[in-house]
């Protein structure tokens, strides 16, 4: 999961982005940090669930950063089609 994630470039990381590609169907696999909080990933995870997306995790917002190319933590991303 983490090399399908750093070598995509079909992906979007955070809330906002991910929630979007969700509506729009758009996302096949999602990935929440365990750490975030579940105000912010709940609407992500509710989504997935109704959607039948695949939603796996990462142990932090900082590895999830790190994975996803970005310099800052990440509460949320996704694999789009």
């Amino acid at each position: 999961m983490e090399d399908l994630l750093k070598n995509t470039k079909h992906k979007v990381v955070g809330t906002k982005q991910t929630l979007k590609a969700l509506e729009k169907r758009e996302a096949s696999m999602v990935i929440v940090a365990r750490d975030a909080e579940d105000k912010v990933i709940r609407p992500v995870i509710s989504l997935c669930e109704a959607n039948n997306i695949e939603v796996q995790y990462v142990d932090s917002m900082i590895q999830l950063g790190r994975i996803c190319g970005i310099k800052v933590k990440a509460a949320v991303a996704a694999i789009t089609e």
